[in-house]
C-alpha cells in the first residue's frame, strides 16, 4: 500500500519513527512512503487531505488523541477508502487504548500499522451551540461537560508536558469545586425531552479511561451506538459509592464474570442511543476526545457507523 505517515513533530523525533518503520519494514512490505507533518494551525485534517491526493491507501498517524482525532474526522467526513493506523503517543491515547493498540512501545505499534488488519469503527459528532453560531466536530472516543471538562480546563500545559496525566489529578480538586450539580433537559433518538440532574455528562464511542477503568463499560466502537453516562455523586459517601461500581460493578467484575447488564446507581446512570441532544441552564466546559473545547448551552451527539476502518488486529499467521 502506498502509505502516508502524518507525525506531530511535538511528540517525537522523525529519526525515531523512521528506525521503528525501518524494523516493521523487515517483516512487511512497506512501500512508497511520505512524510506529512502536523503544525499548530494544521493539527491533522489538512495533511490527511493531501496525503490522501497524493495517493495514500494507508494512513499512520503518530501523535496524541488530537492528531488521531483531526484525521479520523476527515476521512469520516470524506468517506475516503483509505485505512488508518496510529502510533499513540500522547498523554491519554484514548482511541489507541480502547482497541489494544500497542502503549508506549513505537516498534510494536508501527509493526501492527504495516502487517495488522483494519476493522471497521464509527465516528461520532457533535455539533455544539455557541454564542456566534454553531460548530461541527468529529470526535472517535467521547464528548461531554462536568467534571472531566472542568479538569481539562484547569490542568496546567506546562506541568501535562512534564508529568503527563499525572497532571490531571493536580487539578482535579478544583475542577471537582467548579462543577455544581445542574439540571439540564437530555432527549435520546425521537424521544420525549426528558429532565435531568448531574455534575458531569458524557457521551461515549469508546467507555475505557486512562488508567484502564470502564467508564462506559457497554459501549463498543463498532455497534452504530452512542453510550452515555449521568454523573450525580455529590459528598464522600456518594463517591466512594459511585468508584465501587466503576471500579468493581462496571470494571473488574466484568472481567471475571461477563454480562450484557450495566450497574445504575442513584448517582451513576447509564444509557444507550443513536442521537443525544442536550440543552444546558448555562454555558459550560465542554470536551472533546480529552481535549478542552469551550463552553457550550446545547449540543446534539449523533453516530456515523463504520466511518472509518482501523488496523487494530494481528494479521493471522501465513
Amino acid at each position: 500500500m502506498r502509505t502516508g505517515i502524518i507525525w506531530n513533530p511535538s511528540k517525537i523525533e522523525r529519526d525515531v519513527l523512521e528506525a521503528a518503520l525501518a524494523d516493521a519494514a523487515e517483516t512487511a512490505s512497506v512501500d512508497d512512503v511520505r512524510w506529512w507533518e502536523t503544525a499548530e494551525e494544521d493539527p491533522g485534517q489538512g495533511v490527511a487531505e493531501a496525503a490522501i491526493a497524493a495517493g495514500a491507501e494507508l494512513l499512520v498517524v503518530a501523535g496524541g488523541d488530537g492528531t488521531v482525532r483531526a484525521v479520523a474526522e476527515h476521512l469520516a467526513d470524506t468517506s475516503a477508502d483509505v485505512e488508518l493506523a496510529i502510533i499513540p503517543l500522547g498523554t491519554g491515547n484514548l482511541f489507541a487504548r480502547n482497541l489494544d493498540i500497542p502503549i508506549n512501545d513505537v516498534p510494536a505499534a508501527f509493526e501492527l500499522a504495516v502487517s495488522g488488519e483494519a476493522r471497521p469503527i464509527d465516528v461520532g459528532w457533535v455539533e455544539l451551540q455557541r454564542e456566534g453560531g454553531s460548530e461541527r466536530h468529529g470526535f472517535v472516543v467521547m464528548v461531554g461537560f462536568g467534571l472531566d471538562a472542568q479538569m481539562l480546563a484547569e490542568t496546567d500545559d506546562d506541568l501535562k508536558d512534564k508529568a503527563g496525566w499525572l497532571a490531571y489529578v493536580e487539578s482535579l480538586g478544583r475542577a471537582w469545586s467548579a462543577s455544581d450539580v445542574v439540571s439540564f433537559t437530555i432527549t435520546t433518538d425521537d424521544g420525549v425531552p426528558q429532565e435531568r440532574e448531574g455534575h458531569t455528562f458524557l457521551v461515549a464511542n469508546c467507555g475505557t479511561i486512562q488508567g484502564g477503568m470502564r467508564l462506559l463499560p457497554g459501549a463498543d466502537p463498532s455497534d452504530g451506538e452512542l453510550d452515555y453516562l449521568v454523573l450525580s455523586a455529590e459528598g464522600f459517601a456518594q463517591w466512594l459509592g459511585t468508584l465501587k461500581t466503576m471500579l468493581w460493578d462496571n470494571g473488574l467484575k466484568e472481567v471475571i464474570q461477563p454480562s450484557d447488564e450495566v450497574t445504575d446507581t442513584d448517582s451513576a446512570r447509564h444509557g444507550r442511543a443513536v442521537t443525544v441532544d442536550v440543552t444546558l441552564p448555562e454555558a459550560l466546559a465542554f470536551e472533546i476526545d480529552g481535549e478542552e473545547a469551550g463552553e457550550t448551552r446545547a449540543f446534539t451527539v449523533t453516530i456515523q457507523p463504520s466511518a472509518i476502518r482501523v488496523r487494530a488486529e494481528q494479521a493471522p499467521a501465513s
